[in-house]
């Protein structure tokens, strides 16, 4: 008899008491957990009055897209493509046609921006996830243009100009689910990249995991109830002209506790074009990169995958 290989790590996950070696990191590419400093604080900003998500619907979502990954197994697969250009798919690892190590994750991903056009794509099953998801994703992109905003006065710009510059502008999430893993120091839940996005807006569950690169250290992010981590992504680090730098980043797993993460990612539309905003360049400020379509860059990206931290170096002058 045949045996059925299951394509997601939810499933398998159950029957492993090691990590299988498609996931095992050679060592010089490991998490040196014992290495990670821990107690380091992250700048916490009161964004009351940009009027993001609330907190009852940043509850729902955690149990909501909780719920969805604890579906059974025949319900979840309606919803499996390992084509990264579907708008709406479920997967696992990262680029399943690419990636040469697994990571520790399966995930959700939709595209939802303009929603009328994507939501009827999404799963409907648990019954309100289209309904709940829709509204956190209309108040999650009310936050981040208000955030692009201030971005823009930051850098000395007229207040609309990221926004502008981002074409018909796009909005996409990932839910992310990282079983408990039995071996976690000889993989990743997601290696270290940085997002090819505009800003990334993340809510993530009570479980620790995400961790950032600062000084050459990593260090942990401990979660804080309520409250989203925001990350600059690729393309400010290209209108900044390098005033901004996107963050690096890596989701690390643990032997006890699953954990869910909720990113949303703020984008350019595809025919959008890239570049140094004019007013950062000038003789003391040259620019660093050149044009480009956020399509061409988006490609590359999901070409190179996690492989390459980030692909920004493609684009350089």
């Amino acid at each position: 008899m045949a045996t059925t290989v299951k394509p997601l790590l939810t499933d398998l996950v159950s029957a492993v008491s090691y990590v299988p070696s498609n996931y095992v990191r050679p060592e010089s590419d490991r998490p040196n957990l014992n290495e990670v400093t821990f107690d380091h604080s992250i700048p916490l900003v009161d964004l009351q009055g940009l009027y993001g998500p609330n907190h009852n619907s940043v509850i729902k979502m955690i149990g909501l897209l909780s719920d969805f990954f604890h579906l059974p197994e025949s319900e979840r697969s309606k919803n499996y493509c390992d084509d990264p250009m579907k708008t709406t798919r479920l997967s696992t690892s990262f680029n399943v046609k690419t990636a040469n190590i697994s990571s520790w994750r399966d995930y959700l991903r939709l595209h939802c921006f303009p929603l009328e056009d994507y939501a009827h794509e999404w799963p409907n099953n648990p019954p309100s996830f289209r309904e709940d998801v829709g509204e956190y994703c209309k108040s999650t992109r009310g936050l981040a243009l208000r955030l692009l905003e201030a971005i823009s006065e930051s850098l000395g710009l007229e207040r609309d100009y990221v926004n502008s510059a981002l074409g018909k502008h796009a909005q996409r999430m990932a839910i992310n689910y990282y079983p408990p893993c039995p071996e976690p120091e000889l993989t990743y839940g997601l290696p270290a990249h940085a997002d090819p996005n505009v800003i990334t807006i993340l809510l993530q569950d009570d479980v620790p995991g995400l961790q950032v690169l600062k000084d050459s250290k990593w260090i942990a992010v401990n979660p804080i109830p309520y409250t989203f981590i925001v990350n600059i992504g690729d393309q400010i680090q290209v209108l900044s002209n390098n005033r901004y730098k996107s963050v690096l980043h890596r989701a690390v797993v643990n032997c006890k506790e699953e954990r869910i993460s909720i990113p949303t990612f703020y984008c350019p539309s595809p025919e959008a074009i890239i570049q140094p905003a004019p007013q950062l360049v000038n003789i003391d400020h040259l620019p660093i990169y050149r044009s480009y379509s956020y399509s061409e860059n988006y490609k590359k990206f999901w070409e190179r995958g996690l492989n390459s931290k980030t692909c920004l170096n493609m684009f350089e002058i």
